[in-house]
């Protein structure tokens, strides 16, 4: 099993809009993506922000590729993390 992990931060008042928002994109996607095997939302407060952190177990590099691409260093974004005024990990790790 392979983690790939994956943080961000934004202000507090956006963490509950935020998490609900990365269920809808994130982690649906990577769930509907062959090897996936879970995931884990984290949240802390750092510095007056939310820090959230995913987790998402895969079976192994091929299933990551399948979802984030060959480069599979390269976080995936989506459209409306700005309006969560998100400060976004541009790398994921594995």
């Amino acid at each position: 099993m392979i983690a790939r992990e994956w943080k961000a931060r934004c202000p507090r008042h956006h963490e509950e809009g935020f998490v609900s928002y990365l269920y809808e994109t994130g982690v649906k996607e990577t769930s509907e993506t062959e090897g996936f095997q879970g995931a884990q939302i984290f949240k802390r407060d750092i510095d007056g922000k939310s820090e959230i952190t995913l987790i998402s177990y895969w079976k192994n590099i091929e299933c990551i590729k399948a979802f984030a691409g060959e480069e599979i260093g390269i976080a995936c974004l989506y459209p409306e993390d700005e309006k969560y005024e998100l400060e976004p990990d541009f790398h994921a790790s594995h």
